[in-house]
Parts: C-alpha cells; structure tokens; sequence
C-alpha cells in the first residue's frame, strides 16, 4: 500500500480494529482495535490510487468491480468505522477538502431537474424491475423511512404505523380529495382510500410504479377512490383538501425548492393541510454523495432544514408542526439489509453480481450515514391559516389509536388472503 494512503488511513481511523492489505499483500493495522475487525482488500494499484485521491467515490467504486474486498467483517462494518471516526474531524487532507468544496460549489448545476430531466432521473432507479424491489421492502412496498412506534416492530408494522402516523397529521375527514406527490408503487394512496374513502390523485415519473399502483387499486376494487397518472408536479392544475408527499422531495433539487412551495400553496384550499416527509440533515448544507449521485439517485439532495423553511417562507404556507425521525431510517435500511441478502442470489438473476455489490454497498452506507452521521428524516405539516388545526397535538394520537382499532378488526373480520375495501375511519380521531 502507498505511503500515501497508510498516512491518510493513520489520520483517519483513531478508533476501531481495520486492517487494510494493499495490492502488495501487506496488511496494515490501524485504529485502537475496540469492537469488530474489519479487513479490507484492495486487489489493484488502479484502486489503491483512486481511494487514495477519491475515496468517497472511489471506496464503492472499487467494491462493485470487485478490486477491493471486505475479507473479515463485511461492508457495513466497514462504514461504521469509516463514519464514526469521520465525526471526530480527524481528516483535513488538501485534496479532500478541494474535492469536496468542488462537490458543493457544483451541486446547483447537477439539480436543475426540469420535467424533462426530472423523468430521466427517476428511470434511473425507480424504473427498476419491481420484482428487485419486492426482494427487500415490505409487503406494501413502501420505499421510504419507516416509523418504529414500538423498537420491536416489524417492518411491515413499522410501515403501517408510518401511513398512520402521516394520516393522522393530514387531519384526514371522509370525502377529502387528496393529492399524493411521487405517488411510488401506490401504497399510501391506497391506504387513505381504504381507511377514509378519500378521494386520492396520485402523480408520478415512473411508468414501473405507476402501473403497479394502477393494477392494485384495481385489484382491490379502489379504482373509483384512487387514480394514478404520471405527472410532473409543476403541471396540476387542480386543488385539493390535504396534499401529502413522502420520499420524493429528495428529488426536487435546490434550484426547485421555491417552484415546490410555491406549486403546491396554488394546489392546496384555503383550509387544506399538507404534510412533506423527506430526508434531511442536522448540519449545514453541503453536496450530495459522489456516489449516491452517480450510481443510485441521480439528480438527488438531500436538503438541511434551513434550505427549506425559506422557501416554504416565500410560499406563504405556514409551518405548523415539525418533526425529527432520527434513527427510524437507520432501523429500516437494516431491515432493507437483510431481506437483500437473503434474497441476493434473486437480485442477481435479474441484475448481475455488479448491481448487487453496488446495492449492497448503498443499503449498508446508508443505514451507517444514518445512525453515525448527520442524516435524519423529517415530517413537516403545512396550512394557509393557523387556525385550521386543533391547538394541541393530541390529535395525532387519537388518530392513530383509533386507525389500529380500524385495521384490527379488519383482520379480525377479513379471511387470511383475501382483500376487501374497510369502512371509513370518520371522525373516530
């Protein structure tokens, strides 16, 4: 291994047990050696320069091509060590620095996602085989953070409680039109339908999700409360009750955030209430992984929250509720993690064993950015007028609690494998 990068290994890792082996087959210790030992392999001097000057693009790069390894240990352990020294400030190589000031001097340019280029980015990932997503998420196949009321959820009960918990801050009544944005593979819209015969418009970029969702309304006799259209946001023209948007402003860009705002205040009623979840940061802003934005959301950014309240600001919506879902995220890549590998030798017949290094590698990053990082989510509820909601939160909860009794006796009373439309929840909150 260079000098170069055993310097810049020795700077990094003050804690934990790495050992790296380099082209030359030396192995190199580094941290205090507290908790697992992780070994990585880097098999080529092509990789070994590239971590050297690029690490953060270069590290996962290697792994999809298989010129670096984890023989001891696996990937995930890997990021830990990498983050969790990361947070102490230890790295302040000149390089590094430049490379990542150029990330962040340049991000505006790579998010001007206009409808055009905004379509182009969500076939990228989210025009995957839907057989590849039913490998690892839920059965509802909620692609975003789910909510773990109790630590000891599943992750199909963590993503219901998720729905509910956003239901219940939409302040939902029966007969409310509803505008989902980045509508995914349907499951939310389904659900709101189901559980107040609410009137549901579902937009969407992709032509895989929207299809799915399209088949299931229809399957579950939904078709006459819940429609889905592949639309850009920027073109409704039409107003609604309550909006909702879940895991998909992530997609919006900076450059855009105004033009959000602005759009969806036009597309809510005087008295309407919105609710945005997404996935944000504690700290400043800065640039998208080099990664992340090569490789899996193209077009992606993950805002800080003093990027967005400005322009919810210009918008003149008011923000009437906040909240931080820390490591909920965390805890639902871990599930993401598992059903993967489990599942892995399926990914590979779809995809190859390239794709599958690569997602590994994102699965695992991610939960470790977010439970060592400054990665969070985010729930922000939205209105014209401050008075359009009841002075406390308690609300919520009631909602929640009588949208368990709901889906309780809808188990109760429905035959295992059958689907059958639920009566409205009403005003039970």
């Amino acid at each position: 291994m260079n000098v170069l990068l055993q310097r810049i290994f020795a700077k990094l890792v003050r804690t934990g047990n790495l050992t790296v082996t380099g082209p030359d087959g030396r192995p190199h210790r580094f941290g205090d050696g507290s908790g697992e030992p992780v070994h990585m392999l880097i098999r080529t001097r092509r990789a070994e320069r590239a971590i050297t000057f690029d690490p953060t693009l270069a590290v996962p790069e290697a792994y999809m091509d298989g010129e670096m390894d984890i023989v001891e240990g696996d990937i995930f352990g890997f990021m830990r060590i990498a983050f969790q020294n990361l947070g102490n400030g230890t790295v302040d190589a000149a390089w590094s620095r430049a490379i990542e000031g150029l990330r962040v001097a340049l991000r505006r340019f790579q998010q001007v996602n206009t409808a055009a280029r905004a379509k182009r980015n969500v076939e990228r990932h989210y025009d995957l085989s839907g057989d590849l997503y039913r490998l690892f998420l839920d059965s509802d196949m909620q692609y975003s953070c789910a909510y773990f009321a109790e630590p000891e959820m599943t992750l199909e009960e963590a993503q219901l409680a998720k729905k509910a918990h956003i239901a219940a801050k939409m302040r939902l009544k029966p007969g409310h039109s509803v505008l989902d944005i980045g509508s995914g593979w349907g499951g939310l819209g389904l659900y709101l339908a189901r559980s107040f015969e609410a009137q549901v418009l579902g937009v969407t970029l992709s032509t895989e999700q929207h299809a799915v969702a399209t088949e299931r309304a229809q399957a579950e006799g939904l078709d006459g409360h819940v429609h889905f259209e592949i639309r850009d946001y920027r073109d409704l023209v039409e107003r609604f009750d309550r909006i909702v948007s879940v895991g998909m402003f992530e997609h919006v860009g900076v450059n855009h955030y105004r033009t959000f705002f602005d759009n969806v205040a036009k597309r809510l009623k005087p008295d309407g209430v919105m609710v945005l979840h997404s996935i944000g940061r504690f700290g400043p802003p800065t640039a998208t992984s080099a990664f992340i934005r090569k490789y899996i959301f193209p077009g992606g950014y993950i805002p800080a929250l003093s990027e967005v309240l400005p322009a919810i600001e210009k918008s003149g919506l008011m923000v009437t509720d906040v909240e931080i879902l820390r490591l909920h995220y965390a805890e639902t890549l871990k599930h993401w993690g598992k059903r993967f590998a489990a599942n892995r030798d399926k990914a590979k017949a779809i995809y190859d064993e390239r794709f599958c290094r690569m997602w590994e590698f994102y699965l695992a990053a991610s939960e470790a950015a977010f439970r060592w990082q400054d990665l969070m989510v985010f729930q922000i509820q939205l209105t014209h007028r401050n008075d359009t909601l009841p002075l406390t939160r308690d609300y919520i909860g009631k909602c929640e609690k009588a949208l368990a009794m709901h889906e309780m006796a809808h188990r109760e009373t429905t035959p295992a494998g059958k689907t059958t439309r639920r009566g409205k929840v009403g005003d039970k909150e």
